[in-house]
C-alpha cells in the first residue's frame, strides 16, 4: 500500500498515464478492513457540463466552464450492501423504510441483492452517516467525505470529453440501465464491478445506481466554483445525484447528467436507485 506523500507526488505524473490504454496506476488505498478501497484520482482541470449539442442533455448541465481539481481519491466502487451492513451493525443507526416501493428498506429493496451489489435506499444523510463512521474509525480527522460534484464528473470523464468515458454512443454492454444491452438492464442491481473500468479504474461511475454528492441543488452552473469544491448555496434541501441506475433510459447514462434528491428522504423516485461512493482528500 503506498503512503499518502508517494501518491501525491505521483499525481502528476499518474494524470498523463491514465490516457492511455493500460495505464500504470498507484496502489489502492484501504486505511481499514471496513474501510472502502479507493482509487487514486490525479489532479488536473476539465470541462464540466455537456455542449449544446449533446444527445439527451438538460439545461441544469450547462454553462459548461472550466474546473481545476485537486488530487484526491474516490472509492473504486460505490459502497456495497456488505460495507454499509457494517456501519449498520456497529453503530446500531436505525435505517427507515424506503419511501418506494411500500416497505422496502436498504436490506430488501425490492430487488434481487446481496453482499456484492451497491447499496441503495439510503438518503443523503445516511451516506453522511457512514461517513461519520469512516472518519471515527481512522481516528485522524474527516478526510472521508462525499465527492463534490465537480469531482465526480471529473473522475466519471477520466480525461474524455465525450458523453460517456467509452464513447458517444451508449453501445453494449458498457453499463446497467434500460437500454445499455446488458444481463441486468432495467431488471435488477448489477453486482459492482460487473463491467469494465474507465481510465482511472473506477467501476460504475455510469449506470446500475446513481450516486450522492455532496453539492446542494442549483438549476444551472451559474456562478460555480472553479476549483472542484461542493457548492453550499442554492436548495440544500436537496442534493446532487449522478450517474444514472439500471432502470433509466441512456440520456442520464452520460458523464454530465445530474438529478437532485431530498437531503433526508429515501425519496419516492429514487429510494430504490440510490446509493452512494466515498472520497478521500490527500493531505
Amino acid at each position: 500500500m503506498l503512503p499518502l506523500t508517494m501518491i501525491r507526488r505521483l499525481a502528476p505524473r499518474l494524470l498523463v498515464l491514465s490516457l492511455f490504454a493500460s495505464p500504470l496506476r498507484a496502489e489502492p488505498l484501504k486505511e481499514c478492513p471496513d474501510c472502502p478501497e479507493l482509487t487514486v484520482i490525479p489532479a488536473g482541470s476539465f470541462q464540466m457540463g455537456s455542449p449544446p449539442g449533446e444527445i439527451g442533455r438538460y439545461d441544469n448541465e450547462g454553462p459548461r466552464h472550466s474546473v481545476h481539481i485537486a488530487a484526491f481519491a474516490l472509492a473504486t466502487i460505490p459502497v456495497t450492501v456488505a460495507e454499509f451492513a457494517a456501519f449498520v451493525k456497529q453503530t446500531g443507526a436505525e435505517m427507515g423504510a424506503c419511501d418506494w416501493p411500500e416497505g422496502a428498506s436498504w436490506q430488501s429493496p425490492g430487488i434481487v441483492q446481496s453482499d456484492r451489489q451497491p447499496v441503495v435506499c439510503v438518503s443523503w444523510k445516511d451516506a453522511q452517516a457512514y461517513v461519520a463512521w469512516l472518519n471515527g474509525k481512522v481516528g485522524h480527522g474527516s478526510p472521508y467525505r462525499l465527492p463534490s460534484e465537480a469531482e465526480w464528473e471529473y473522475a466519471a470523464r477520466a480525461g474524455t470529453n465525450s458523453a460517456r468515458w467509452w464513447g458517444e454512443e451508449i453501445g453494449q454492454g458498457k453499463a446497467n440501465c434500460n437500454g445499455c444491452a446488458s444481463p441486468w438492464d432495467n431488471a435488477q442491481i448489477a453486482p459492482a464491478g460487473s463491467f469494465g473500468p474507465n481510465l482511472f479504474g473506477l467501476y460504475d461511475m455510469l449506470g446500475n445506481v446513481w450516486q450522492w454528492t455532496e453539492d446542494c441543488w442549483n438549476d444551472s452552473y451559474q456562478n460555480a466554483p472553479a476549483d472542484g469544491r461542493a457548492r453550499k448555496d442554492g436548495d440544500c434541501s436537496f442534493h446532487v445525484m449522478r450517474g444514472g441506475s439500471w432502470s433509466n433510459l441512456p440520456a442520464f447514462i452520460r458523464s454530465a447528467a445530474r438529478n437532485r434528491g431530498g437531503a433526508g428522504d429515501r425519496d419516492h423516485d429514487y429510494s430504490a436507485y440510490t446509493g452512494f461512493r466515498v472520497a478521500r482528500s490527500i493531505p
